[in-house]
């Protein structure tokens, strides 16, 4: 009960600070901005493209669209997820703010999960409005529906709170400066190793693959994404083994055990998360 109290008590500061509603505004600009750029894109596509593979062109033009906006919107849920707990326990450790709920009776370990469960709701809420309006956008425009959806969503979720995890995790050791720059570096570490693995498996060059591999045991977080876009990828792109990771094309895709992989590495995070508050000296 008191993890659930201290959940609530974190929304309603996410919406004191007006985070909630910048989010919502912010994220209407991009679907109407993203609305308009697939409006003109998908209408070149209809007039140009002739012939008995019209319609297969059409689809696979429409998923490259779709998951490239999907591409965007991961980028800001993760950006939304390290935001909001980077600040939220070394900030109110430096302000002094968090004495007062420590001296109430309440387990530091239950801080540390309330916080964890108020801004998991959170970012599930964003990601429903990015995701879906994203979704929306591309089935009014063209009529096509993402395969696996529902899949590739969750999984995008995962990658979310596991960056938002190990965000709270180095909160609650580190400074708020010190937290953000570490966990954009992580992520920048992930990010480039994934480029180095798709271009060692084009040019069959293992080093480079082992490189991304190791990139994605450090942190997996672009793993998920692109086993996310593999997931919402037509059939017959899966078997031919590439996808549109968003505005990309992936040839080496995750396997499922990364994905189990990533999971243990979120749990890992937020009970390290919980070790250290509880044992910070405040």
């Amino acid at each position: 009960m008191a993890a659930l109290i201290i959940a609530r008590l974190s929304l309603k500061e996410a919406v004191r600070r007006r985070i909630m509603l910048a989010a919502f505004v912010l994220g209407v600009a991009f679907l109407i901005l993203y609305g308009v750029g697939f409006y003109f894109m998908a209408g070149e596509v209809r007039f140009s493209s002739e012939g008995p593979t019209r319609e297969l062109f059409q689809k696979g033009f429409f998923n490259f669209l779709t998951l490239s906006g999907l591409y965007a919107v991961n980028f800001l849920a993760i950006a939304m997820g390290a935001l909001l707990s980077a600040d939220t326990l070394a900030g109110e450790i430096g302000s002094g703010t968090i004495q007062a709920i420590v001296t109430k009776p309440v387990r530091r370990g239950e801080i540390v999960l309330g916080k964890w469960i108020g801004y998991a709701i959170l970012l599930a809420l964003y990601l429903i409005l990015m995701a879906g309006g994203v979704l929306a956008v591309s089935f009014a425009l063209s009529g096509y529906v993402l395969p696996n959806v529902l899949a590739g969503i969750g999984l995008i979720y995962l990658e979310t709170l596991l960056v938002m995890s190990v965000t709270l995790a180095l909160s609650s050791t580190i400074p708020t400066l010190a937290t953000g720059g570490v966990i954009f570096g992580l992520y920048g570490v992930a990010f480039i190793g994934g480029w180095v693995e798709q271009f060692g498996s084009f040019m069959q060059n293992q080093t480079a693959i082992n490189v991304g591999i190791v990139s994605s045991l450090i942190i997996p977080s672009e793993a998920l994404w692109r086993r996310a876009a593999y997931e919402m990828t037509p059939q017959i792109a899966q078997v031919l083994g590439v996808s549109f990771s968003g505005p990309f094309l992936t040839l080496s895709v995750p396997s499922e055990l990364m994905v189990g992989y990533a999971a243990l590495y979120l749990v890992a995070a937020l009970a390290l998360a919980v070790r250290q508050f509880g044992r910070r000296d405040l």
